[in-house]
């Protein structure tokens, strides 16, 4: 290698490495920000923005010991893990269907539900109210994990069809002289080997529902069955003065889906790479 050459390399891995710097900046400074804003008041925010609190202001203690905010957590964890096991559930099952069987008019389905990705989420929020005021589901879960869980299904069928797909056909022939039939190779052996990616398509149902702020405000009226997300709306509204208890709210309302999602990063990779071991 010239001296030329091996100094262009050099240049191009500092500037790889000051875009990485830069980017991780953009990522982490608004954290920091919003983390150390939350042990602050307004007065330490405009002086002192990215520095340590001085005094530390107790706003966590304050939501944490707030029975409302515990009530949001547990409507949208009631809301998040029930639509992700639905769809989930359903997506894997009609997945399997696409992968592993050949019928007519298989390859129209699975074209109609790529289409559904392409379908906004605002547009339908007008019929859907319609529809689930005469379904009587106003001011019910279920109002919102139905729909949720079913504009799901086109990103969840499309990754598990994939990666279903990727599965030797050795390795149902071997459940099937083994004794299982359909339902047992899915079950007893499909699942299994396709954690990884069952893994990947929990946390994008999780996260997407933890983070659904127009459906849950469209369908509940009563604050009862509010979600984080409107809970924050409403936060925000009530406390427009005081930017830190807002910063400390939004900060723990992100704790429970970020902290779902660093137990499910290994399976989330492999599942992205759609890799199977033999």
């Amino acid at each position: 290698m010239t001296a030329t050459a091996s100094r262009a390399q050099r240049t191009r891995s500092v500037v790889l490495h000051l875009v990485c710097i830069a980017v991780g900046a953009l990522i982490v400074v608004p954290v920091w920000f919003g983390v150390l804003g939350g042990f602050k008041d307004n007065g330490q925010l405009s002086t002192n923005p990215l520095g340590w609190p001085d005094p530390w202001v107790p706003n966590y203690l304050e939501i944490l010991s707030n029975g409302v905010f515990w009530r949001q957590l547990g409507n949208s964890l009631l809301i998040a893990v029930s639509s992700t096991v639905i769809v989930v559930g359903a997506a894997a099952m009609a997945a399997f269907v696409f992968a592993r069987y050949a019928f007519r008019g298989r390859e129209f389905l699975v074209t109609l539900f790529a289409i559904g990705l392409m379908f906004p989420f605002a547009v339908a929020i007008l019929p859907l109210f319609v529809l689930l005021r005469g379904m009587n589901l106003l001011d019910n879960p279920l109002g919102v994990i139905l729909p949720q869980a079913a504009f799901g299904l086109p990103i969840t069928i499309i990754i598990l069809r994939q990666f279903f797909r990727t599965i030797p056909a050795e390795v149902e022939e071997a459940a099937v002289l083994d004794g299982c039939g359909s339902f047992g190779f899915f079950w007893r052996v499909l699942l299994p080997m396709a954690r990884p990616a069952l893994a990947t398509v929990s946390v994008l149902a999780i996260v997407t529902s933890w983070n659904n702020f127009m459906l849950p405000l469209v369908v509940f009226s009563d604050q009862s069955w509010w979600t984080l997300p409107v809970g924050v709306q409403a936060f925000q509204g009530q406390y427009a003065d005081d930017t830190a208890r807002v910063l400390a709210y939004v900060v723990l309302s992100m704790l429970p889906a970020l902290g779902f999602y660093a137990v499910a990063e290994r399976q989330l990779i492999g599942g992205l790479t759609g890799s199977v071991k033999g």
